[in-house]
């Protein structure tokens, strides 16, 4: 008999008889009876060992994180609002020697923590984001001070409220900005609370520079961008710039609102005022009158209702304000963006396309003149300094090209953050809606309401006139 044969005889004879002790071991179970330690050890012994591989090779079947498109802004509306809410109020005047500084306490939600700010360090902070972001959405300034001949008490006053409130825009704007949040230039300019600002914000920008020397995708940025990435950028540009005059329009019918609702305010106390003139004339009356004249209580009931109609204009005057602070602001918020957005496409198109251009100019009669050069002998001097030029302006050329793929790949994150901002659109529909119902129902509807118990003494009685049915509700 061949080795072979006995050893696959000898396996078949072990798998039988381990069947059999398996049998033997139920049967003995079935009687309730307790196998003996030898039959267990050897049971045990003739089933075969599992083999174990190296624990280091189980590192190889973990789950590998996917890996995000760096091209792709993951972000909702609600993330960019919860990153910061900036308070800027108006601190007392400062007077100068020949002029009146105004100072802003600005106080950050996120940093807990309030710096006061004059405009001067705003307009610092604003240049310097500018040269660090160049290819990225950051908001205009407010102007720094109005028309002259234009300045009086009470202009120069909403004038000032006017700055405030687009100070606040533009500075929450930019820290809800993600690619602006956590740069060590805004976090100077929120929470440093030193003498001299301005020298902080610059000595913090020398150390960093602008974006495309910090980024570490800015020279890899053309292999990210999709193929018909110029077609895009036309379309979502087209497509804002409708939103933009949309919104435009939105917010001009939205301030006219606010401001019919403090014109109403006006007529309100204009009106309680001329009842209140009416009920204080003492002058008698004339005996032509008819002696069932009711003049007299007329009078006194007139004099009453001039207070209750000072309430109305006071809740039409703050209709006006909630619909200036819900929805006015709102509004300008978003096209203070939009306006941004708006800026940077042409900071791209005459900025970083139109020095490229004016550098492969420069790089063509460069390579013209050192053509001149090998045909007419010149000295070796101006053609060894004409070969360092050309090999500059190669490389002036090439920093170009990936400066003008990095601010495609930068325009193209700004537009998805555009888009991301969109469902504010429903943020301002249900302030406004807010806005009118509890204007109208709550608080100008109960005071009218209130108001009419109060007519019965104008109507009914002598003079023959019944008092007006209360609307259905």
């Amino acid at each position: 008999m061949k080795i072979a044969d006995h050893v696959e005889n000898s396996d078949g004879f072990l798998s039988k008889l381990s069947l059999y002790k398996g049998l033997a071991l139920i049967a003995l179970a079935q009687q309730g009876k307790q196998p003996s330690p030898k039959l267990l050890e050897n049971c045990i012994q003739e089933f075969p060992k599992p083999t174990l591989g190296d624990p280091k090779d189980l590192r190889s079947l973990k789950m590998q994180p996917t890996q995000e498109d760096p091209l792709t802004v993951s972000q909702t509306l609600t993330k960019l609002l919860g990153k910061d809410t900036i308070q800027i109020e108006i601190i007392p005047e400062k007077k100068g020697l020949f002029l009146k500084h105004v100072e802003y306490q600005v106080t950050s939600q996120r940093f807990k923590i309030s710096v006061y700010r004059r405009y001067s360090d705003f307009d610092v902070f604003h240049e310097l984001m500018l040269q660090r972001f160049a290819y990225r959405m950051v908001p205009a300034l407010p102007p720094k001070r109005m028309l002259k001949g234009v300045l009086t008490s009470t202009s120069g006053g909403e004038f000032i409220e006017g700055r405030r409130r687009a100070l606040a825009r533009f500075i929450n704007l930019v820290a809800r900005h993600p690619f602006f949040s956590e740069d060590e230039l805004l976090k100077t300019f929120l929470t440093f609370n030193g003498s001299d600002v301005q020298t902080k914000l610059r000595d913090a920008f020398k150390k960093m520079g602008d974006e495309f020397l910090t980024c570490r995708l800015a020279t890899q940025a053309k292999e990210y961008l999709p193929a018909d990435i110029q077609a895009q950028f036309s379309s979502s540009r087209e497509l804002i710039k409708n939103i933009h005059n949309s919104f435009h329009k939105l917010r001009d019918r939205a301030e006219k609102m606010a401001e019919r609702s403090k014109e109403n305010a006006t007529d309100l106390l204009m009106f309680g005022k001329e009842l209140s003139t009416l009920g204080t004339d003492s002058s008698p009356i004339p005996p032509m009158a008819s002696s069932q004249s009711t003049w007299g209580s007329l009078r006194q009931s007139l004099k009453g209702l001039s207070v209750e109609f000072g309430v109305l204009a006071d809740k039409a005057v703050q209709q006006g304000r909630r619909e200036e602070d819900d929805v006015v602001e709102k509004l300008n918020i978003f096209l203070d963006l939009l306006q941004s957005y708006k800026d940077l496409c042409e900071r791209h198109e005459k900025g970083v396309l139109h020095e490229h251009q004016r550098a492969l100019q420069r790089y063509s009669v460069m390579k013209r003149q050192m053509m001149s050069a090998t045909v007419q002998p010149k000295e070796q001097g101006s053609v060894e300094q004409l070969e360092s030029r050309i090999v500059q302006q190669e490389n002036a050329i090439q920093t170009m090209e990936l400066r003008n793929y990095f601010s495609l790949f930068c325009l193209h994150q700004e537009t998805q953050l555009v888009f991301t901002y969109l469902p504010i659109t429903s943020h301002i529909l249900g302030a406004l809606v807010n806005s009118q119902v509890q204007g109208h129902r709550e608080q100008m509807g109960e005071v009218w309401t209130a108001l009419h118990p109060k007519l019965t003494c104008l109507f009914g009685g002598s003079n023959g006139l019944q008092s007006p049915p209360l609307s259905p509700k």
